[in-house]
């Protein structure tokens, strides 16, 4: 590791397990301190594979602390912005400051069109979109009132770019954290503040756990010839959280210090298929 944020903090959502865990403990061997919240409880009744517990909560903390940085975790659903300003409040309190937003919690829900009913839609765009806002908006001030600027990172998807076939909840939920990224930029670059959204395609996490796979599957029944729709150029398929992480840690440090307002795609190529 580089040491490339050395000295820092960094808020991280949906940290329990997968991306989120991957960002924290790449950012924490980089030398970052980590204020991290997860749900890590039931999700939606949409949402088909397991959810994360508080068990993967403190394995994420132990890692960290392996690295020798310090973490500050709490159970938080992200649509609770009370609860969410509050880990922030602590986590600020115990590590005396805030330069990095990394916006990772959200569900993925595959449904057909006419299988996803109102409250299936409103709870995919409420923890994709709203928990996303709050996630921002429980942070941000405490970037502008260190004076230094920072870095807020929004997790979008292949689908905030392309689509995601037989998930339109989801696929118009990440447009609208590509468009908030750019919002957000605009508005907070005056501080010093960069916005940007990472796009990955297919990563190997616990979302392909559970009913995940069936509820895929039946899905794409119902029309077969969108199945192929992301499919990559490259010869992986499917890439690793710390593939991701890798590109997050960089946008979070000042390697990439003039880049804001930009859709950093992850995804060999499949949203140009």
């Amino acid at each position: 590791m580089t040491g490339r944020l050395e000295g820092r903090v960094a808020f991280i959502t949906g940290a329990a397990r997968g991306q989120g865990r991957a960002h924290a403990v790449r950012m924490a061997g980089e030398g970052a301190d980590i204020i991290a919240v997860d749900i890590a409880g039931p999700l939606p009744q949409c949402v088909p594979y397991d959810p994360a517990t508080p068990e993967n909560l403190t394995e994420t903390v132990e890692l960290v602390e392996k690295t020798g940085r310090r973490i500050v975790a709490s159970v938080v659903d992200t649509r609770d912005s009370e609860a969410l300003n509050a880990a922030v409040e602590q986590g600020v309190a115990e590590l005396g400051r805030l330069d990095v937003i990394v916006a990772n919690a959200g569900v993925s829900a595959p449904q057909a069109w006419d299988d996803i009913r109102p409250e299936d839609f409103r709870d995919v765009m409420d923890i994709n979109v709203t928990g996303t806002w709050n996630t921002v908006m429980a942070g941000a001030h405490k970037i502008i009132e260190g004076g230094r600027g920072g870095s807020i990172i929004l997790i979008s998807s292949a689908a905030g770019i392309k689509l995601q076939p037989f998930m339109i909840h989801y696929t118009a939920s990440k447009h609208a954290v590509t468009g908030m990224a750019r919002a957000f930029a605009a508005e907070l670059g005056r501080h010093s503040i960069r916005v940007n959204s990472v796009h990955p395609g297919p990563v190997m996490t616990d979302m392909g756990t559970g009913e995940m796979g069936t509820a895929l599957s039946k899905a794409m029944e119902t029309n077969p010839q969108l199945s192929h729709m992301m499919t990559p150029f490259l010869p992986t398929w499917a890439v690793e959280p710390e593939d991701v992480a890798d590109t997050v840690s960089w946008l979070a440090c000042d390697d990439s210090k003039y880049i804001t307002a930009s859709a950093i795609s992850i995804d060999q190529g499949s949203t140009h298929y």
